[in-house]
């Protein structure tokens, strides 16, 4: 009985936070699926998905990073579901008229160099170092052991340094 009203506010906080959470989570997809339609398949699934686990009894406290937990799982899932598809990061926030130019022809080099890895190392690369995942969380992510995605990530970093034009790297 004492389980009955836990998942009604669970249920509540998600509802409460729905709102300001869709565009969010939505903007999280297109900018990594660049397709809209997937974006709003993988929106409706995050929040189908939080909805489930907020009916449960040992629910965690629903806020955005939980949600946004939720929304990574499924970005993981739909990649393991289409191995011909990887993240990508997102682009960065424009801060204004002060931006630094070689810093932002750097990101568009780096960008320009990850489409030419292959799929895994794209996907590591990305989630370590663009989506700041810890080793395990990519390993996790990805389906593979950790010691796996440690040679994983030694290989595409060497990929990517050998594709990295030679006269664009700053010292």
């Amino acid at each position: 009985m004492s389980a009955q009203p836990h998942r009604r506010d669970a249920v509540g906080a998600l509802l409460a936070l729905y709102d300001d959470a869709l565009p969010v989570v939505y903007g999280y997809f297109v900018r990594r699926c660049g397709d809209r339609g997937t974006a709003e398949d993988l929106t409706s699934e995050t929040f189908l998905a939080g909805m489930d686990a907020a009916r449960r009894i040992d629910t965690p406290p629903i806020a955005m990073p939980w949600l946004m937990g939720v929304a990574r799982h499924k970005l993981a899932d739909h990649y393991r579901r289409r191995r011909d598809t990887v993240p990508m990061a997102e682009p960065p926030e424009p801060v204004g008229p002060a931006d630094d130019w070689d810093a932002e022809l750097d990101r568009m080099v780096a960008e320009s160099v990850l489409t030419r890895l292959s799929d895994p190392h794209r996907a590591v690369l990305v989630l370590r170092y663009m989506d700041d995942c810890s080793v395990g969380e990519c390993a996790a992510l990805l389906g593979r052991t950790v010691h796996a995605t440690e040679a994983l990530l030694v290989r595409a970093k060497r990929a990517f340094r050998k594709e990295y034009p030679e006269g664009a790297r700053h010292e």
